[in-house]
Parts: structure tokens; C-alpha cells; sequence
């Protein structure tokens, strides 16, 4: 704990890299409330108290600071994380950027809606809201805003956006939507959604049963009873899977949409760091939307500035000095938290500015080469179709 300082100053020099603090103190409050999350392992107010350095007399007084932190109406969370998500993903450059859609449910009684960078196999947060809901099925309209924030967020960088989500999200209006964003995109299709195919009968996604590694490729074809279209179909079913898979795209399909849109599951991990496999978030007592969506910014920050230093440990090639694996066998995530712990019992270094770089993977997460060969794309057989050039008989 005597070193708990070190990193609370480390902090308050990350999140100061702009001006939107209304008041300094919000800012060293979260600086204070991040130090206790990394250090206590998780979401409770009670367990940050020890390591936060102040002229507090009684732990009670600590606790009520954070509790109006986070009750706090002036503190407008993606005002003050958007430029730092911004300034992680400066180097981006012209690259391909995966984008995630996806919900996750607390207590049965609050719906967090995100959106994350996909990030060397699992998830950044980007934009969130948090709702008073008791499902995790939510409409187009309440989350269109959220949409245009992060297209805000994403605007200085220039490059290609591809945007992923699952059934749940499948609607026209969220296609069109993405469309007048500029962006691309891949959903999964229910079993029940309409196709029209030019020359051909109509017919439901479910209809198509291809047989086990085989895949079917339709491009140019529409969707639902207002026909939305042209959009392009890759429908498939595993070599060892019974279920079949239905992805409408917005770019002509093939074996690659399956492979890009099987990035989305990284916003899935995303929402276990929060969870079970990291912060614990389901042990919070918080019982308020506006104050849970105040601790989703806490989580993405402190994930944003973890993940951040592992960027930063691999690349420097000293990643097993803190992992015990050969190859790279823990999230981005887990690197950063294991070097800050190092770091601060050894006086190592911090970084002060946050990180993610576009550039390919160097260590890819690999248990074994076993599994690695498992998790491989298999062969699929496949066959195109493209209803642009179908003639009516």
C-alpha cells in the first residue's frame, strides 16, 4: 500500500491529458477510485479505502467521497473519457477498425448497452449507457445516440470502420443507420427474417440448411417484407456444429465475413473482465442507471489504461517476466494489471500516455499449439450466387 501513491500520481497524469474536468477534484477522486479497483481486485467502496491517501479521518468519509462521485450529475462520462479513448487510437491511422455492439444484463434489472474496439482479441469500451430495464432485447431508438457518439469518437481517424452485432440487434433501421455513419457492417440474421432472391421464391434465413462444413454465399439479394436492400448473405453451418449461421453484410460475403464476424465475441470477453473474470462489477451494491453508468467509466477507464501498459510490456518483449506462459496465454488486460503490481513493489516503470496501436498482434493469445489448431477456421465447401446477374425466366 506504501506505494499506492506512485500510482494515483501515475494516473492523475493520464486522465489531466485534457481540459473537460469541470472541477479538478472529479478527476483526483477517479485517479483514487482507479488505484483501489487495481489494487483491491474489485467493485466495492469498502475495499478501495485502504489504499487512498488522504486527510479522511474515518473510512466512512471515503466511501460517501466516492458515493457522490458517482451520484454526481456535472460529471458527464463520455465528454471526459472520449478524448482519452481518442488519444489511445491516434496511431490508428487508415486501418481496419472492428466495432461491437452488445448488451449485458445486472441483477435482472439493468440492461448496460456498449459499444467497444475490438482490441487483440478482446474488447475496449468506447460508448455506453446504462438503462433501468429488465431485458437484455432493446430497441433501435434507444440506442441510436449511442451510435452517433461513437462515430464522433471515431471521426479524426479516418479509416474503415466494420461494424459487428449480433441477432438481438438484427433491424433495418440499425443497417441504414450504419450506412449513413459511413461505416460497414456484419449482423447475424435471425432464422424468421425474410430474403428475396431475384428469379426466386421467397423464402425465411431458416429455410437454408446446408449441410455440416458447408457454406453458401448470396450476393445482391433483400431483406424483410420492405425489402431492404441490396445486401449480401453468408449462411453456414460448423463441421461439428448443429447450428446454423446467418450474417447479413453490407459488403459482398465470403469465408472472411464468417472470420470478421466472429470478432464480436471479443466484446463478450469484454463484459467478463467486468464481471467474474476481473473487476467483479456484480458485486457492486450500486442500485442507480446513472451512477452504474459512471462506474462503466471507471471499468473503461481503468481497462483502457490496463490494457494500455500490456500493450506496451509485449511490445517491448518483456511480457514473460510477468507471464509465466511461453506463449502468450493472458489477456492484454491481465499483462497490464500484473506489470502494475510488479511495477510498483520493484519501482519499475508506469506509462503516462495511453496506447493501442493498429499493427497486427506480435503474441497472439495461445494456450498451446493444440488448441491453437483446434480454434483454426476449418474447410468449409462453399458456392456463390450473385442475384444481380439472375434472369427472370
Amino acid at each position: 500500500m506504501e506505494n499506492t501513491p506512485r500510482l494515483y500520481d501515475t494516473l492523475v497524469t493520464v486522465l489531466s491529458q485534457h481540459r473537460n474536468w469541470l472541477d479538478l477534484r472529479h478527476l483526483k477522486t477517479l485517479a483514487w477510485m482507479m488505484v483501489g479497483l487495481i489494487q483491491s481486485h474489485t467493485i466495492s467502496l469498502d475495499e478501495w479505502v485502504p489504499y487512498v491517501h488522504s486527510r479522511a479521518q474515518f473510512a466512512q468519509s471515503t466511501v460517501r467521497r466516492f458515493r457522490r462521485w458517482l451520484d454526481n450529475k456535472r460529471i458527464k462520462v463520455h465528454k471526459l473519457y472520449g478524448p482519452l479513448i481518442q488519444q489511445a487510437l491516434a496511431e490508428w491511422g487508415e486501418n481496419v477498425l472492428y466495432l461491437a455492439l452488445d448488451t449485458s444484463m445486472l441483477w435482472n434489472k439493468y440492461c448496460i448497452i456498449r459499444i467497444s474496439v475490438v482490441y487483440r482479441g478482446r474488447a475496449v469500451p468506447l460508448a455506453w449507457t446504462v438503462l433501468e430495464h429488465p431485458s437484455s432485447t432493446v430497441a433501435f431508438e434507444t440506442y441510436k445516440n449511442l451510435l452517433n457518439k461513437a462515430a464522433q469518437l471515431l471521426l479524426p481517424l479516418g479509416g474503415q470502420v466494420i461494424f459487428l452485432a449480433d441477432r438481438g440487434f438484427a433491424d433495418t433501421d440499425l443497417m441504414v443507420h450504419a450506412t449513413k455513419l459511413g461505416w460497414e457492417w456484419h449482423i447475424r440474421l435471425k432464422g424468421n427474417f425474410l430474403i428475396f432472391r431475384r428469379g426466386r421464391r421467397r423464402c425465411k434465413a431458416k429455410q437454408f440448411t446446408p449441410a455440416r462444413g458447408q457454406a453458401l454465399f448470396f450476393h445482391n439479394v433483400y431483406i424483410t417484407a420492405e425489402r431492404y436492400g441490396p445486401v449480401h448473405l453468408a449462411i453456414a453451418r460448423h463441421p461439428n456444429s448443429k447450428e446454423f449461421w446467418y450474417v447479413v453484410s453490407s459488403q459482398p460475403t465470403s469465408m472472411t465475413t464468417f472470420e470478421e464476424y466472429g470478432l464480436r465475441f471479443d466484446i463478450e470477453e469484454n463484459f467478463l473482465d467486468d464481471k467474474s473474470n476481473g473487476f467483479q462489477l456484480e458485486s457492486s451494491l450500486i442500485r442507480s442507471a446513472e451512477a452504474l453508468s459512471r462506474l462503466c467509466f471507471l471499468l473503461a477507464m481503468t481497462t483502457l489504461y490496463l490494457v494500455s501498459q500490456g500493450t506496451v510490456v509485449v511490445e517491448q518483449g518483456i511480457r514473460r517476466t510477468i507471464d509465466p506462459h511461453w506463449f502468450r496465454g493472458n489477456s492484454y488486460l491481465k499483462i497490464g494489471w500484473k506489470w502494475v503490481n510488479r511495477a510498483l513493489s520493484k519501482g519499475l516503470d508506469l506509462i503516462t500516455r495511453l496506447y493501442l496501436p493498429s499493427a497486427p498482434d506480435p503474441e497472439p493469445a495461445m494456450a498451446s499449439r493444440k488448441q491453437q489448431a483446434k480454434r483454426a477456421m476449418p474447410a468449409f465447401k462453399s458456392s456463390v450466387t450473385d442475384f444481380a446477374s439472375v434472369i427472370y425466366l
